[in-house]
């Protein structure tokens, strides 16, 4: 099945680069591309795209409303992964918590470039770099004390669920949950579906977000 991408950035040959880069990665085409974020959430109703590659910088609407508009409309199943010059940019959380599934460095090559947009439209989140897990880690800290009505509704979890969202929010993907829990991976799938359900979250980063968010997971706080 190809993956239908649109690009979104500011810069001519950013946008033409990576539709290169892309364009020769197998199971993968760019239906599109857009010079901001109007042109961004306009292409996506429009093209109806599997992924949406969207810088964070541009001009008029910015690459974080535009995530929040494509993520908030039910009309779309479209996936945002968005790009950022600097590893700890200090818009890079506020996207993740508008709804965007991941994110990368500009100077990721053509492979790990493709590679993101497979994970992303796959429907996981791009949580495995250490440098994702810094970031969050880092503006959950600057963000202040747990929020009191976000922690409640962590009591609506089984111990089992609380257990797979802490390890989804260091990082770990279904496959090293199962191994580490010694359950089915078919098991985690479905426990992390009924997370998603019960906290009303889109995906896996907006679950590891959540988790910093209210205390489960503390900055610094490792697995043992």
């Amino acid at each position: 099945m190809t993956i239908r991408v649109v690009i979104a950035d500011d810069q001519a040959m950013i946008r033409e680069g990576f539709s290169v880069l892309l364009g020769a990665q197998p199971g993968i085409e760019v239906v599109g591309v857009a010079a901001d974020g109007l042109d961004a959430v306009a292409k996506a109703a429009e093209l109806r795209p599997d992924v949406v590659v969207m810088d964070i910088r541009m001009p008029g609407l910015d690459g974080i409303e535009a995530t929040r508009r494509i993520t908030a409309d039910p009309a779309l199943d479209v996936r945002v992964l968005v790009l950022t010059t600097f590893d700890l940019d200090e818009y890079v959380y506020d996207a993740l918590r508008a709804g965007a599934c991941g994110f990368l460095l500009k100077d990721a090559s053509g492979v790990q470039l493709a590679e993101a947009v497979r994970v992303v439209a796959a429907g996981d989140a791009l949580l495995a770099p250490n440098v994702t897990r810094r970031l969050i880690e880092e503006f959950t800290r600057l963000g202040g004390a747990p929020r009191p009505p976000a922690r409640a509704r962590l009591e609506g979890l089984t111990e089992r669920e609380t257990e797979v969202l802490t390890l989804i929010a260091h990082g770990l993907s279904n496959a090293e949950i199962a191994a580490r829990l010694v359950v089915a991976e078919q098991t985690v799938k479905t426990h992390v579906g009924r997370i998603l359900t019960k906290l009303g979250l889109r995906d896996r980063t907006q679950a590891a977000v959540f988790a910093y968010e209210t205390g489960l997971v503390t900055p610094g706080h490792t697995i043992i």
